[in-house]
Protein backbone atom coordinates (compact mmCIF):
# COMPACT_ATOMS: atom_id res chain seq x y z
CA UNK A 1 0.00 0.00 0.00
CA UNK A 2 2.83 2.38 0.85
CA UNK A 3 4.43 1.81 -2.56
CA UNK A 4 1.09 2.41 -4.29
CA UNK A 5 0.51 5.58 -2.28
CA UNK A 6 3.99 6.87 -3.09
CA UNK A 7 3.47 6.11 -6.77
CA UNK A 8 0.13 7.94 -6.88
CA UNK A 9 1.64 10.87 -4.99
CA UNK A 10 4.57 11.00 -7.39
CA UNK A 11 2.30 10.94 -10.45
CA UNK A 12 0.17 13.67 -8.90
CA UNK A 13 3.20 15.88 -8.27
CA UNK A 14 4.46 15.38 -11.82
CA UNK A 15 1.02 16.27 -13.20
CA UNK A 16 0.86 19.33 -10.96
CA UNK A 17 4.30 20.52 -12.06
CA UNK A 18 3.45 19.88 -15.70
CA UNK A 19 0.21 21.82 -15.33
CA UNK A 20 2.00 24.69 -13.61
CA UNK A 21 4.65 24.73 -16.33
CA UNK A 22 1.98 24.74 -19.05
CA UNK A 23 0.20 27.66 -17.38
CA UNK A 24 3.44 29.62 -16.89
CA UNK A 25 4.59 29.26 -20.50
CA UNK A 26 1.39 29.01 -22.57
CA UNK A 27 -1.12 31.02 -20.52
CA UNK A 28 0.92 33.55 -18.57
CA UNK A 29 3.48 33.99 -21.36
CA UNK A 30 6.58 33.09 -19.28
CA UNK A 31 6.65 36.36 -17.30
CA UNK A 32 9.89 37.71 -15.88
CA UNK A 33 10.17 36.79 -12.20
CA UNK A 34 11.73 40.17 -11.36
CA UNK A 35 10.39 42.41 -14.13
CA UNK A 36 11.80 45.91 -14.76
CA UNK A 37 9.78 49.06 -13.92
CA UNK A 38 7.22 50.03 -16.53
CA UNK A 39 6.77 53.62 -15.31
CA UNK A 40 9.22 56.28 -14.12
CA UNK A 41 8.68 57.70 -10.64
CA UNK A 42 10.18 61.16 -10.97
CA UNK A 43 10.16 61.94 -14.69
CA UNK A 44 8.96 65.40 -15.74
CA UNK A 45 8.01 63.90 -19.10
CA UNK A 46 4.88 61.79 -19.04
CA UNK A 47 4.53 59.59 -22.10
CA UNK A 48 1.43 57.56 -22.89
CA UNK A 49 0.86 54.39 -24.88
CA UNK A 50 -2.14 53.40 -26.93
CA UNK A 51 -3.01 50.66 -29.38
CA UNK A 52 -4.08 51.56 -32.91
CA UNK A 53 -5.36 49.47 -35.81
CA UNK A 54 -5.27 49.57 -39.59
CA UNK A 55 -6.52 47.39 -42.40
CA UNK A 56 -3.58 45.48 -43.85
CA UNK A 57 -3.77 44.40 -47.47
CA UNK A 58 -0.46 42.54 -47.09
CA UNK A 59 -1.88 40.28 -44.36
CA UNK A 60 -5.55 40.46 -45.34
CA UNK A 61 -6.59 41.42 -41.81
CA UNK A 62 -6.95 44.25 -39.34
CA UNK A 63 -3.61 44.68 -37.57
CA UNK A 64 -2.46 46.42 -34.39
CA UNK A 65 0.45 48.68 -33.56
CA UNK A 66 1.36 50.49 -30.37
CA UNK A 67 1.89 54.26 -30.46
CA UNK A 68 4.00 56.46 -28.16
CA UNK A 69 3.85 60.06 -29.33
CA UNK A 70 6.70 62.43 -28.36
CA UNK A 71 6.30 65.11 -25.67
CA UNK A 72 4.42 68.16 -26.91
CA UNK A 73 3.25 66.49 -30.13
CA UNK A 74 -0.23 68.05 -29.97
CA UNK A 75 1.13 71.46 -28.91
CA UNK A 76 3.49 71.75 -31.90
CA UNK A 77 1.22 71.23 -34.94
CA UNK A 78 3.91 72.25 -37.45
CA UNK A 79 6.72 70.07 -36.15
CA UNK A 80 7.66 66.76 -37.76
CA UNK A 81 9.44 63.90 -35.99
CA UNK A 82 11.75 60.92 -36.56
CA UNK A 83 10.23 57.45 -36.22
CA UNK A 84 11.40 54.35 -34.34
CA UNK A 85 9.95 50.84 -34.82
CA UNK A 86 10.40 48.37 -31.93
CA UNK A 87 9.80 44.72 -32.85
CA UNK A 88 8.91 42.16 -30.19
CA UNK A 89 10.33 38.68 -29.80
CA UNK A 90 8.62 35.29 -29.73
CA UNK A 91 5.30 34.77 -27.93
CA UNK A 92 4.66 38.51 -27.69
CA UNK A 93 2.68 41.28 -29.37
CA UNK A 94 2.39 45.06 -29.76
CA UNK A 95 2.19 45.51 -25.96
CA UNK A 96 5.46 43.77 -25.07
CA UNK A 97 7.93 46.68 -25.24
CA UNK A 98 5.74 48.74 -22.91
CA UNK A 99 4.17 46.22 -20.53
CA UNK A 100 7.12 43.83 -20.25
CA UNK A 101 10.32 45.66 -21.20
CA UNK A 102 9.30 48.99 -19.67
CA UNK A 103 10.32 51.14 -22.61
CA UNK A 104 8.41 54.26 -21.50
CA UNK A 105 10.72 55.14 -18.56
CA UNK A 106 13.70 54.46 -20.86
CA UNK A 107 12.35 56.93 -23.45
CA UNK A 108 11.57 59.52 -20.77
CA UNK A 109 15.11 59.25 -19.44
CA UNK A 110 16.66 59.53 -22.91
CA UNK A 111 14.54 62.55 -23.79
CA UNK A 112 15.40 64.29 -20.52
CA UNK A 113 19.13 63.61 -20.98
CA UNK A 114 19.06 64.77 -24.59
CA UNK A 115 20.43 61.47 -25.89
CA UNK A 116 17.44 60.86 -28.14
CA UNK A 117 15.56 63.53 -30.11
CA UNK A 118 11.81 63.44 -29.55
CA UNK A 119 10.46 60.69 -31.80
CA UNK A 120 7.31 58.84 -32.75
CA UNK A 121 7.76 55.32 -31.37
CA UNK A 122 5.83 52.42 -32.89
CA UNK A 123 5.51 48.85 -31.56
CA UNK A 124 4.08 46.72 -34.39
CA UNK A 125 2.36 43.39 -33.88
CA UNK A 126 4.86 41.21 -35.76
CA UNK A 127 3.05 37.88 -35.49
CA UNK A 128 2.30 36.02 -38.69
CA UNK A 129 -0.93 34.16 -39.54
CA UNK A 130 -0.05 31.38 -37.08
CA UNK A 131 -0.51 33.79 -34.19
CA UNK A 132 1.69 33.89 -31.09
CA UNK A 133 3.21 30.79 -29.52
CA UNK A 134 6.25 29.91 -27.37
CA UNK A 135 6.88 27.03 -29.79
CA UNK A 136 8.06 29.24 -32.66
CA UNK A 137 9.32 32.74 -33.45
CA UNK A 138 7.43 35.27 -35.60
CA UNK A 139 8.32 35.05 -39.27
CA UNK A 140 9.58 38.55 -39.94
CA UNK A 141 9.57 38.13 -43.73
CA UNK A 142 7.25 37.45 -46.65
CA UNK A 143 6.61 33.73 -46.49
CA UNK A 144 3.96 31.00 -46.46
CA UNK A 145 2.42 32.36 -43.23
CA UNK A 146 1.96 35.92 -44.42
CA UNK A 147 3.76 38.97 -45.76
CA UNK A 148 5.03 40.29 -42.44
CA UNK A 149 8.05 41.87 -44.12
CA UNK A 150 5.85 43.95 -46.41
CA UNK A 151 3.41 44.66 -43.58
CA UNK A 152 6.08 46.27 -41.38
CA UNK A 153 8.71 47.41 -43.84
CA UNK A 154 6.44 49.13 -46.33
CA UNK A 155 2.70 49.13 -45.60
CA UNK A 156 2.86 50.35 -41.99
CA UNK A 157 5.40 53.01 -42.98
CA UNK A 158 2.90 54.50 -45.43
CA UNK A 159 0.08 54.30 -42.89
CA UNK A 160 2.15 56.22 -40.34
CA UNK A 161 3.17 58.87 -42.88
CA UNK A 162 -0.50 59.46 -43.64
CA UNK A 163 -1.58 59.60 -39.98
CA UNK A 164 1.23 61.40 -38.17
CA UNK A 165 3.68 64.24 -38.71
CA UNK A 166 6.70 62.14 -39.60
CA UNK A 167 9.93 63.23 -41.23
CA UNK A 168 9.98 61.64 -44.68
CA UNK A 169 13.61 60.67 -45.34
CA UNK A 170 14.85 57.17 -44.33
CA UNK A 171 17.67 58.82 -42.36
CA UNK A 172 14.96 59.73 -39.82
CA UNK A 173 13.53 56.20 -39.58
CA UNK A 174 14.97 53.44 -37.38
CA UNK A 175 13.87 49.85 -36.88
CA UNK A 176 15.03 47.59 -34.06
CA UNK A 177 13.97 44.69 -31.92
CA UNK A 178 14.88 42.07 -29.37
CA UNK A 179 15.66 38.37 -29.83
CA UNK A 180 13.81 37.22 -32.97
CA UNK A 181 12.65 40.82 -33.31
CA UNK A 182 16.31 41.85 -33.51
CA UNK A 183 16.87 39.55 -36.46
CA UNK A 184 13.51 40.65 -37.90
CA UNK A 185 14.38 44.34 -37.63
CA UNK A 186 17.68 44.01 -39.49
CA UNK A 187 16.17 41.61 -42.04
CA UNK A 188 13.23 43.92 -42.78
CA UNK A 189 15.44 47.01 -42.63
CA UNK A 190 17.88 45.64 -45.20
CA UNK A 191 15.00 44.67 -47.49
CA UNK A 192 13.51 48.16 -47.16
CA UNK A 193 16.51 50.49 -47.13
CA UNK A 194 14.39 53.08 -48.94
CA UNK A 195 12.46 53.42 -45.65
CA UNK A 196 15.05 52.72 -42.92
CA UNK A 197 18.68 53.79 -42.62
CA UNK A 198 19.22 52.82 -38.97
CA UNK A 199 18.71 49.30 -37.57
CA UNK A 200 19.38 47.72 -34.20
CA UNK A 201 19.25 44.32 -32.58
CA UNK A 202 19.23 43.42 -28.88
CA UNK A 203 20.15 39.75 -28.15
CA UNK A 204 19.19 38.89 -31.72
CA UNK A 205 20.64 36.51 -34.30
CA UNK A 206 21.60 37.02 -37.91
CA UNK A 207 20.61 33.88 -39.76
CA UNK A 208 17.21 32.25 -40.11
CA UNK A 209 15.86 28.87 -41.19
CA UNK A 210 13.84 30.55 -43.94
CA UNK A 211 16.96 30.66 -46.07
CA UNK A 212 19.72 32.99 -47.30
CA UNK A 213 17.23 35.53 -48.66
CA UNK A 214 16.32 36.34 -45.03
CA UNK A 215 19.82 36.21 -43.58
CA UNK A 216 21.28 39.68 -42.87
CA UNK A 217 24.72 38.05 -43.09
CA UNK A 218 24.03 37.28 -46.76
CA UNK A 219 21.82 40.26 -47.59
CA UNK A 220 24.31 42.89 -46.54
CA UNK A 221 26.99 41.56 -48.88
CA UNK A 222 24.73 42.22 -51.88
CA UNK A 223 24.31 45.91 -51.16
CA UNK A 224 26.14 48.04 -53.76
CA UNK A 225 29.10 49.96 -52.34
CA UNK A 226 27.50 53.37 -52.93
CA UNK A 227 24.38 52.34 -50.96
CA UNK A 228 26.27 51.27 -47.82
CA UNK A 229 27.23 54.71 -46.51
CA UNK A 230 23.76 55.77 -45.22
CA UNK A 231 23.41 52.59 -43.14
CA UNK A 232 23.97 52.47 -39.38
CA UNK A 233 23.57 49.21 -37.45
CA UNK A 234 23.74 48.52 -33.71
CA UNK A 235 23.79 45.06 -32.14
CA UNK A 236 24.39 43.54 -28.73
CA UNK A 237 24.46 40.02 -27.35
CA UNK A 238 24.66 38.38 -23.94
CA UNK A 239 27.92 36.81 -22.79
CA UNK A 240 26.01 34.34 -20.62
CA UNK A 241 22.89 33.81 -22.70
CA UNK A 242 20.85 30.84 -21.48
CA UNK A 243 19.86 30.12 -25.09
CA UNK A 244 23.48 29.27 -25.91
CA UNK A 245 26.27 30.92 -27.90
CA UNK A 246 24.41 31.25 -31.22
CA UNK A 247 23.26 34.79 -30.52
CA UNK A 248 26.69 36.00 -29.41
CA UNK A 249 28.60 34.21 -32.17
CA UNK A 250 26.31 35.28 -35.01
CA UNK A 251 26.24 38.88 -33.75
CA UNK A 252 30.03 39.04 -33.56
CA UNK A 253 30.35 37.49 -37.02
CA UNK A 254 27.86 39.98 -38.46
CA UNK A 255 29.80 42.82 -36.82
CA UNK A 256 32.98 41.58 -38.50
CA UNK A 257 31.20 41.39 -41.87
CA UNK A 258 29.94 44.96 -41.51
CA UNK A 259 33.47 46.14 -40.70
CA UNK A 260 34.81 44.40 -43.80
CA UNK A 261 32.16 46.13 -45.93
CA UNK A 262 32.79 49.52 -44.37
CA UNK A 263 29.27 49.83 -42.94
CA UNK A 264 28.96 51.95 -39.81
CA UNK A 265 28.11 49.70 -36.87
CA UNK A 266 28.44 49.20 -33.14
CA UNK A 267 28.64 45.87 -31.29
CA UNK A 268 28.57 45.09 -27.57
CA UNK A 269 28.80 41.84 -25.62
CA UNK A 270 27.10 42.48 -22.28
CA UNK A 271 26.76 40.23 -19.21
CA UNK A 272 23.62 38.07 -19.16
CA UNK A 273 21.23 37.54 -22.04
CA UNK A 274 18.04 35.49 -22.41
CA UNK A 275 16.64 34.30 -19.08
CA UNK A 276 13.76 34.58 -16.63
CA UNK A 277 15.38 36.14 -13.59
CA UNK A 278 18.29 38.38 -12.65
CA UNK A 279 19.35 41.99 -13.30
CA UNK A 280 21.21 41.02 -16.50
CA UNK A 281 18.68 38.57 -17.94
CA UNK A 282 15.50 38.60 -19.97
CA UNK A 283 13.33 41.69 -19.76
CA UNK A 284 15.84 43.32 -17.41
CA UNK A 285 18.58 42.91 -20.04
CA UNK A 286 16.34 44.44 -22.70
CA UNK A 287 15.26 47.31 -20.44
CA UNK A 288 18.83 48.14 -19.43
CA UNK A 289 20.35 47.98 -22.90
CA UNK A 290 17.51 49.79 -24.64
CA UNK A 291 19.38 52.83 -23.29
CA UNK A 292 22.38 51.76 -25.39
CA UNK A 293 20.55 50.90 -28.61
CA UNK A 294 18.34 54.00 -28.54
CA UNK A 295 21.29 56.26 -27.69
CA UNK A 296 22.90 54.89 -30.88
CA UNK A 297 19.70 55.75 -32.76
CA UNK A 298 19.72 59.18 -31.15
CA UNK A 299 23.21 59.91 -32.45
CA UNK A 300 22.14 59.06 -36.00
CA UNK A 301 19.02 61.22 -35.76
CA UNK A 302 21.03 64.15 -34.40
CA UNK A 303 23.47 63.95 -37.30
CA UNK A 304 20.62 63.78 -39.79
CA UNK A 305 18.82 66.73 -38.18
CA UNK A 306 22.01 68.81 -38.25
CA UNK A 307 22.66 67.95 -41.91
CA UNK A 308 19.08 68.83 -42.88
CA UNK A 309 19.51 72.33 -41.39
CA UNK A 310 22.73 73.05 -43.29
Amino acid sequence: MKLRTLLITGIGMVALLAGAGYWYVFIAGAPQLDAPPTAAKDSKIKLSFELKTFNSKAMGAVRQYGLILPPGYNKNPNKRYPVIFLLHGGHDDANAWVKKIGIIPVLEDLYESGKLPHSIVITPDGNDKRGSSPLFDPQYYDGPNGKVGTLIGSELVQVLKSRYRTLESPQFWAIGGLSSGGWGAVNIGLHHRNNFNTMFSQIGYFTDQSGPENSPQNLVKKIPVKQRKPLHIYMDAGKDDLMGKEFLDSSRKFHETLNELGIDNEFHAFPGGHGLQGPDYGWNYDHKHAHDSLSFVGRQFKKALTQSKN
